[in-house]
C-alpha cells in the first residue's frame, strides 16, 4: 500500500469514527493526535523529530495556549468548534503532509516563538546552540554589530539580538516576502530599534559597513538531496533550500565577499549541513573550524577575516 493510500485510509477512519463525539478534553486530543500521528506515514524534521512533540505543538497552539500551561488545564473540555478545528488540522497534516509550523503559523527557535508561513523556511538551524552559548570561543569581545545573511523569518537575527542586548543586527534577505515575515517577528519581539530588515542580493546592495559577526544559514541543499526530500519540504520556498549541483552557489559568493564586511577580529559563522562534504572537497586547504553543536547538528563552520582574505582567490576563481 502506498503512503498516500495508507494515509487516506487513516483519514477515512477518522471521519467514520466521528471522533469529536468521543474526545472531550485537551488531554484527550493530545493522546488522540499523538496516536494518529504515530499511525500515519509522516516525516518529522521541521523543528521537531517525533510525533509527541508535534502533537503537543499542534494541539496547544491550535487552541491558542502556551506550551507551559499548568497540567490541570489538560482536563478542560473543548467546545465543538475547537474540536472541529483541531481535527481539521490533524487531517491536513496527514492528508497534505503540511508541516505543523505552517498549519499553526508558529515555530520555536532559541526558546523564542516566531510567526512562520510558506514565505519562509521553518526555523531549525543548529546555529541556535551557538547563539545560546554566545558564540563562546569564537569572539574576542561581545559583538556590537551583527549581520544575519539570508535571514528568512528573522529568527537568527532576533535570537542574536536577545542574546547580545547591546548589539544592533542587520537582517538581510533577497526575498521581500521573507522580509515581510521577518518584520512581523521583529515587531512581535519589540526589537524595531535594534534589528533592521534589509533587502539585498547578498552584499550587493548593502552600504559599506563592518560587523563583528556575520551569521548565515544560506540555501545549501545539494541537487541529490533536494530530489530525495520528503513531501513536507516541498511546502518551503525552494530558493531558500539550495542552489546548484553541490548546493553551494550562495555559500561561495558569501565566502568571496564576507571579509570586506568584517572587523579585523570579525568572524563568519556559516551553516552548510550535509554539503560540508562538497565544501571540504573543493577547498581542502581552507582552515574551516567545524563547530561542535550541543543540539547535535552538523555542518556549521567558522572562519576569521584573516583566513577569508588569505584564501579569497580560491572563492573568486
Amino acid at each position: 500500500m502506498s503512503r498516500h493510500t495508507f494515509n487516506q485510509a487513516l483519514i477515512d477512519t477518522i471521519i467514520a469514527d466521528n471522533v469529536s463525539n468521543s474526545l472531550h478534553s485537551i488531554q484527550d486530543f493530545l493522546r488522540w493526535t499523538y496516536s494518529t500521528f504515530n499511525r500515519a506515514e509522516l516525516y518529522y524534521g521541521h523543528g521537531y523529530d517525533n510525533a509527541w512533540d508535534e502533537a503537543q505543538q499542534l494541539v496547544l497552539c491550535g487552541l491558542q495556549l502556551p506550551p507551559d500551561i499548568p497540567s490541570e488545564f489538560y482536563q478542560s473540555h473543548l467546545t465543538q468548534s475547537e474540536k472541529e478545528s483541531l481535527i481539521s488540522l490533524v487531517i491536513a497534516r496527514i492528508e497534505q503532509r503540511i508541516p505543523v509550523a505552517y498549519l499553526i503559523n508558529s515555530a520555536w527557535f532559541c526558546g523564542l516563538e516566531f510567526y512562520v508561513d510558506e514565505r519562509v523556511i521553518i526555523p531549525r538551524s543548529p546555529i541556535s546552540a551557538l547563539i545560546q552559548e554566545g558564540f563562546a570561543g569564537l569572539l574576542k569581545n561581545s559583538p556590537r554589530r551583527i549581520l544575519d545573511m539570508c535571514t528568512g523569518s528573522g529568527c537568527i537575527a532576533i535570537a542574536c539580538a536577545e542574546r547580545f542586548p547591546q548589539a544592533e543586527v542587520d537582517a538581510v534577505d533577497l526575498s521581500l516576502e521573507a522580509l515581510n515575515v521577518a518584520e512581523i517577528n521583529i515587531e512581535r519581539h519589540n526589537l524595531l530599534h535594534r534589528v533592521y530588515p534589509l533587502q539585498s542580493d547578498l552584499f550587493a546592495d548593502l552600504p559599506a559597513d563592518q560587523y563583528d559577526l556575520i551569521v548565515t544559514n544560506p540555501p545549501y541543499v545539494d541537487e541529490e538531496d533536494l530530489d530525495d526530500m520528503p513531501e513536507e519540504f516541498h511546502y518551503e520556498p525552494e530558493m531558500a533550500l539550495g542552489l546548484g549541483t553541490d548546493g553551494l552557489v550562495i555559500t561561495k559568493k558569501i565566502l568571496a565577499t564576507a571579509a570586506d564586511y568584517l572587523t579585523d577580529d570579525g568572524v563568519l559563522v556559516c551553516e552548510v549541513g550535509n554539503s560540508m562534504v562538497h565544501l571540504i572537497e573543493q577547498f581542502p586547504d581552507l582552515p574551516f573550524q567545524w563547530l561542535e553543536l550541543k543540539n547535535g547538528g552538523v555542518g556549521v563552520f567558522a572562519l576569521s577575516k584573516a583566513d577569508l582574505l588569505a584564501h579569497r582567490a580560491q572563492f573568486i576563481g
